[in-house]
């Protein structure tokens, strides 16, 4: 006798019914793949951002040495024109990348080190320490007959003009790299390590061990990427890094970049335009004096700069000193924060 049309369907509801908590276990797991407590796990965030970059930076390099072709390096000096192209360029690349993870993320862009309290005035103080410690490694190599003063290059009006120019210039410097190399990265990846170092050790202050060890990896990165830099030397290369190491402590007393960005552009245009010495192997057109190094490379900084020299160690450590004595102690090591201005004091 055949079955009615209905006996089938217990059976069809059952195997449906079988079919659907697999369905959603492996929905789930997909999920949790990706996504943590806290929203994109950390690993992806970090590849995506890179990739957003990446991708940016081939669109958009092409595109600005196309509107300004005489902006493209030379062999020669650095003209003003090829830092304000190329740094704008690395500028909105990781400006865009940034806003995006943010937007994905649903964090404010504060989170990452640009929270708007006080950072007129911890740009200021980074402006002031930035020129205050470079003029004083600067003596330091005249004083000891390592760094000679050849000629004075500008006078009257072109002193401002190129001076106001090239401050702008390395304000664009500052800010590209600090947000790169101390923004959504170090956040980011602070983030990954923390979680790694609580489950091996417990509650014993797992933000400050995930913190430093990404402010390690990534000042390190910042100081590789100064390598294809033509004049650069291994001690240029260390000084690059501990340069950013000092600019994560910044970071972690006071939760914000502006400090870094203040003094990464000073202690720039210092070396570059106020007593122009070479920086990281590079001059400038447009320097108030022309210099050269006297001695052996590792003390004098040779084509690298004041950089490349040993006595930028002392120097650094007067820089730490600084950071402690002078910026207020938040001890931010990036937690989140709730909303764009609300971090502690």
């Amino acid at each position: 006798m055949p079955a009615s049309p209905g006996a089938s369907q217990p059976r069809n509801e059952k195997a449906q019914s079988s079919r659907e908590p697999d369905f959603h276990l492996f929905t789930r797991a997909l999920r949790s793949l990706f996504f943590g407590d806290e929203g994109l796990r950390a690993f992806w965030g970090i590849l995506l951002f890179v990739g957003i970059r990446h991708v940016l930076r081939y669109c958009v390099y092409p595109l600005a040495l196309a509107l300004v072709p005489s902006a493209a390096p030379g062999a020669g000096d650095i003209l003003p024109r090829e830092t304000y192209v190329s740094e704008g360029a690395a500028l909105l690349c990781v400006a865009l990348a940034t806003c995006v993870m943010a937007l994905l993320e649903r964090r404010p862009v504060a989170a990452y080190g640009f929270s708007r309290r006080h950072s007129l005035r911890y740009f200021a103080a980074g402006l002031a320490s930035g020129v205050a410690l470079l003029t004083l490694l600067v003596a330091i190599l005249r004083a000891t007959g390592l760094l000679v003063f050849d000629v004075r290059l500008l006078f009257g009006a072109s002193v401002l003009r190129y001076g106001a120019i090239w401050l702008g210039g390395f304000f664009l410097v500052g800010l590209a790299e600090e947000l790169l190399s101390r923004g959504y990265l170090q956040f980011t990846l602070s983030r990954c390590l923390t979680p790694i170092y609580r489950w091996l050790i417990g509650a014993r202050r797992p933000e400050a061990l995930g913190f430093w060890t990404a402010a390690l990896i990534l000042s390190f990165a910042f100081g590789y990427s100064h390598r294809t830099n033509s004049g650069e030397s291994p001690l240029g290369l260390l000084a690059a890094g501990l340069g950013g190491f000092l600019f994560c402590l910044s970071l972690w007393r006071t939760g914000s970049l502006w400090w870094a960005i203040g003094f990464h552009a000073s202690w720039d245009w210092a070396q570059s335009f106020l007593y122009g010495v070479a920086d990281s192997g590079l001059i400038v057109h447009g320097r108030l004096y022309a210099t050269h190094a006297v001695g052996r490379p590792w003390l004098s900084g040779g084509l690298t700069g004041p950089e490349g020299s040993l006595l930028f160690l002392p120097v650094a450590l007067a820089g730490a000193a600084v950071i402690l004595l002078t910026l207020p102690r938040t001890h931010f090591g990036y937690r989140l924060a709730d909303a764009a201005d609300t971090y502690p004091h």
